[in-house]
């Protein structure tokens, strides 16, 4: 029996890129999303392309960013799939290699229990194109969802992942339930579940 759904943010629960979205207030959605592009397909080292976006961000104002953190659209069935697991006495995470700003906004809206992310830095709000926080590297969410398994006491069978990028394979290896949703190639070779169909209710038939 699940005791723990773990959800990557981006394209997973959110319709898109969070760093993607930020790039229009800079207008360099175009060039962060081809960056984000080949980092998801595994191309890219994960950390140096997340420093990299980061970067384009520089001067952008907070209030913009958080602005645009506040209408990001999310996946179809991102609340009812929530609604459901919790129901079902299931705790529910988010892990992101995007940004808190994002994921603690989405977390008062859909009711997850805890998310994992990362940190604009920003002096005199005014973002400083530099980045920290707990989901920097490829292996970050795997290593995290380890340290929650000891904490709560849970193995693997009582684990589920749901992700669609090369940076939540890690995180599948600590899991018995690992969801590719519309995903990459690569992550899809590691999945024990594959859904194509953009609504995350489809998840029931798993969960």
């Amino acid at each position: 029996m699940i005791k723990l759904c773990v959800f990557d943010f981006d394209s997973t629960l959110m319709d898109g890129e969070t760093i993607a979205f930020f790039g229009q207030a800079v207008d360099k959605m175009d060039e962060i999303s081809a960056i984000t592009k080949r980092a998801m397909a595994g191309e890219l080292d994960f950390y140096e392309s997340l420093k990299e976006r980061v970067k384009f961000l520089k001067g952008v104002e907070v209030a913009k960013i958080e602005q645009i953190a506040h209408s990001l659209p999310f996946i179809k069935g991102a609340e009812q799939i929530i609604k459901y697991l919790k129901e079902k006495g299931v705790l529910v995470a988010v892990f992101s290699g995007g940004f808190h700003i994002a994921t603690d906004h989405a977390q008062s809206l859909l009711g997850f229990d805890i998310n994992f992310a990362n940190e604009l830095h920003s002096k005199n709000g005014v973002l400083s194109g530099e980045v920290g926080g707990e989901m920097m590297f490829g292996d970050s969410k795997g290593k995290m969802l380890k340290r929650l398994k000891g904490l709560l006491g849970l193995d693997s069978k009582q684990v589920a992942a749901i992700g669609d990028g090369a940076n939540d394979i890690s995180m599948f290896k600590e899991a018995g339930t690992c969801v590719a949703f519309c995903a990459n190639a690569v992550l899809k070779s590691a999945a024990t579940h594959i859904i194509d169909i953009k609504d995350l209710t489809e998840l029931k038939k798993i969960l």
